[in-house]
């Protein structure tokens, strides 16, 4: 009988911690931001179906960054709980704290038992209150921890990069059209260069506490992005160039109505035609300014046709 090999806890784990980051890591970055009337999420998404934001219940939303399946069933599973609490008690009874730590106990669980892979999803559980003193932004990883996020919190990708771009220009209190702005010039934002997302391929929702409905969860349309963002920049660096410097055959530019011009192609002195038997010079026409007409070929028996 053969003697399975061993391999401690502590190795265990940090394997399955690292192919979890890896899974992660290969998504698309998810911002989340506060601001004075609520609190904001924007990721890329070119995706007009598969939602990486989402509404949980009245004053809660949803966002996860990894394997979409994963955390789409983890999404489920909130909505079923909260609708559940909330019909069985009330609808205040239905927190964002209570959603974390269901979320973190699911996730904790499957991270640590040996007979399935880990969840490769990070999340955010946020819930708007009455002031911005009383909203909440938690973060849950992949091994079930959670961590009580202030002002602006980044997961997924380069967050690192993303974060510290949003680190150095966040303000407090700020409006709805700035950290619009703010955070979709983050997710474009690299070590490299600066780029320019399309509207088209950016997911965009809000927690609105300004909303007298009792559902605060607004999804912002390209349209109304496009108003918030204004002017941006170009989406490459060729529509940057003025046109007459763009890289390309040189023209000559002249007057086309100057006949010692010598790219006049349209009038000026044109050269006579030659006859291709005697190579003399003809006329382009008769005196009538009729064109010439060839004669006919011997044997043809009259005129053209």
């Amino acid at each position: 009988m053969s003697m399975p090999f061993y391999v401690s806890p502590e190795q265990l784990m940090k394997d399955r911690a690292d192919f979890a980051r890896k899974g992660i890591a290969r998504g698309r970055s998810v911002v989340t931001v506060q601001y004075g009337d609520g609190i904001l999420f924007a990721s890329e998404n070119p995706s007009q179906a598969l939602h990486k934001v989402s509404e949980i219940y009245d004053r809660i939303a949803f966002a996860a960054v990894g394997r979409y399946n994963e955390f789409e069933n983890l999404r489920i599973a909130g909505v079923r709980l909260a609708d559940m609490r909330g019909y069985a008690y009330d609808r205040r009874d239905v927190t964002g704290r209570g959603l974390a730590n269901a979320y973190a106990q699911t996730l904790g669980t499957i991270f640590s038992s040996g007979g399935e892979k880990p969840y490769e999803v990070e999340l955010f559980v946020a819930e708007i209150g009455d002031s911005a003193a009383q909203d909440q932004i938690f973060r849950l990883t992949y091994d079930g921890q959670v961590a009580d996020e202030q002002g602006f919190a980044v997961m997924g990708g380069a967050s690192d990069v993303v974060a510290g771009y949003i680190k150095e220009r966040y303000v407090a209190d700020s409006t709805l059209e700035d950290v619009v702005r703010l955070a979709v010039a983050a997710l474009g934002h690299s070590a490299d260069d600066d780029r320019v997302i399309d509207v088209d391929h950016l997911e965009v929702a809000i927690l609105d506490r300004t909303r007298t409905q009792p559902r605060k969860f607004v999804r912002l349309s390209p349209a109304r992005l496009t108003g918030l963002l204004g002017e941006r920049g170009p989406s490459s660096p060729e529509e940057a160039m003025p046109e007459d410097t763009q890289p390309g055959p040189a023209t000559h530019v002249g007057n086309p109505d100057d006949p010692r011009d010598p790219t006049d192609q349209t009038s000026g002195h044109v050269p006579p035609l030659e006859d291709p038997v005697t190579g003399e010079p003809t006329s382009r026409g008769g005196d009538d300014g009729e064109p010439p007409v060839a004669p006919p070929a011997p044997g043809s028996g009259g005129s053209p046709l």
